[in-house]
């Protein structure tokens, strides 16, 4: 199933809304109508019941006694006068002692009335008519009972009218209500229509902001800020491809160099037939790929680093141990070089806040800087720490030419060589740019400033934290 079916076989989120609030509404809404019209009917019935009552004891104060026991002392028009009713039949009976019919319907059967009961009331079928019906029994002037019955024409109409005064309107402003939910719906939900509508009218490569105008005026927040979260991800996602670009550019611009140069050796060595020559060239080659390695090792420091503090995991490092794990494994290039390299402050422990992997980095860098650019007579190199209260210093010290009046936030740029640099033709530039963006992820303060006596003193400057207690 392709991607667009899928779409079309799922609910918009403006019908989703309207089901998941149309839903409950309906059903309380019928809950409440059949309750109301319960206890409505229930009422009515009261009423009515209570006026057929009525009229059996208006039919029981005119029963009299007589030889025969007990008799109805009405005229046949006070009779009709006292059954008249527009719009139901009523009927009656007058039961004696003994069960027997005085006068009245026969058929009409009193109800068995409980112990101590004057009246019951009663559900009766007359020829096939239901009747509701009251039985009253009387103790004066002799023992006798009434049953008065009425037809329920007048109660089930009363019922209709109710369902239909009550229930219609209800409906008819439910319809409202659910027309009214689903255009305030449509309309707090059209800025996100209209960011979608943005958002797929884009070219792939446009990795520009959405508009403000789109989501400025919404009216819910949780939109304004989906528009503010699209726009993040939109602008990290072009500092990265830009990185990206960035770091491609500078490897074939930068590559270039040394592996022309390496071409141009194994070219020339290809049409020498003296094996000392070969020897010659195959160590400018060495050196060559050599200076090709480190610069693609920097490059992709620097893409690194340009991706942003994602990856930076910090957490409390002992410095002085990173720092003197770092020294030993440039003692052998220091000895080779004829560099003296030391450590100072390595004899107490010392914790920063930072990323293990970038403070290696920043060591490994300024002490290739420091070996490579910080030839003197007697070349030094000396890697300090020291804490200051809230502050940790690590400074790496040489005894070279220095900055030789070079601006040091200049170097610090990349692609900028010192005078060393670019009399020895090592190297691209890149080494302090890393550093201090480094440093930046670590948030941490990086600068160069002039030795004491000559040389040049590159410094960091880290928040301290308590030192554990080191077991053993």
């Amino acid at each position: 199933m392709s991607a667009d079916s899928a779409d079309l076989s799922k609910p918009s989120l403006e019908s989703r809304l309207v089901r998941r609030v149309m839903l409950p509404l309906v059903l309380t809404w019928a809950i409440g109508s059949a309750v109301a019209m319960g206890v409505a009917n229930y009422f009515a019935g009261e009423a009515f019941d209570r006026a057929l009552l009525d009229d059996a004891y208006a039919l029981a104060a005119n029963v009299r006694a007589s030889p025969q026991g007990v008799a109805l002392a009405l005229t046949p028009g006070e009779l009709d006068a006292l059954m008249f009713d527009r719009s139901e039949s009523n009927y009656f009976a007058v039961y004696a002692r003994d069960g027997t019919l005085v006068t009245g319907q026969p058929g009409l059967d009193p109800p068995f009335l409980p112990p101590g009961a004057s009246h019951q009331f009663s559900t009766l079928d007359l020829k096939g008519r239901e009747l509701r019906a009251v039985s009253l029994r009387r103790s004066q002037p002799a023992d006798f009972t009434v049953v008065m019955a009425q037809t329920t024409a007048s109660r089930s109409q009363l019922l209709r009218r109710m369902l239909a005064y009550s229930a219609v309107p209800q409906v008819l402003l439910l319809l409202f209500l659910a027309w009214q939910l689903r255009r305030v719906i449509q309309r707090d939900l059209e800025p996100l229509a209209q960011l979608q509508q943005a958002v797929d009218q884009r070219d792939a490569s446009d990795l520009t902001p959405v508009p403000r105008a789109v989501t400025r005026d919404a009216s819910t927040r949780d939109i304004e800020r989906l528009g503010t979260a699209l726009n993040s991800m939109l602008s990290r996602l072009g500092q990265s491809i830009a990185a990206q670009r960035e770091f491609a550019g500078n490897v074939a611009h930068e590559l270039r160099t040394p592996l022309a140069g390496i071409r141009a050796q194994a070219g020339y060595a290809l049409a020498q037939a003296d094996p000392a020559v070969w020897r010659t060239q195959l160590l400018g080659i060495a050196q060559g790929e050599q200076r090709a390695s480190h610069l693609v090792d920097q490059l992709l420091a620097l893409a690194r680093a340009d991706e942003g503090s994602a990856g930076v995991r910090m957490e409390d490092v002992q410095l002085d141990e990173l720092v003197r794990a770092v020294l030993l494994r440039f003692l052998a290039k220091a000895d080779g070089m004829g560099v003296d390299l030391g450590g100072e402050g390595l004899d107490e422990p010392v914790q920063v806040r930072g990323d293990a992997a970038l403070i290696e980095g920043i060591l490994g860098n300024l002490l290739d800087n420091a070996l490579r650019y910080g030839a003197a007579a007697a070349p030094r190199v000396t890697v300090a720490v020291a804490k200051d209260q809230d502050t940790v210093t690590l400074a790496i010290t040489d005894n070279g030419p220095g900055l030789g009046g070079q601006d040091p936030v200049r170097l610090k740029q990349r692609w900028t060589q010192g005078a060393a640099g670019q009399r020895l033709g090592a190297g691209a530039g890149l080494g302090l740019a890393i550093v201090g963006r480094y440093a930046e992820l670590l948030d941490a303060g990086f600068g160069l400033e002039p030795a004491a006596g000559g040389g040049v003193r590159a410094v960091l400057r880290f928040r301290a934290v308590p030192v554990q207690a080191r077991a053993g």
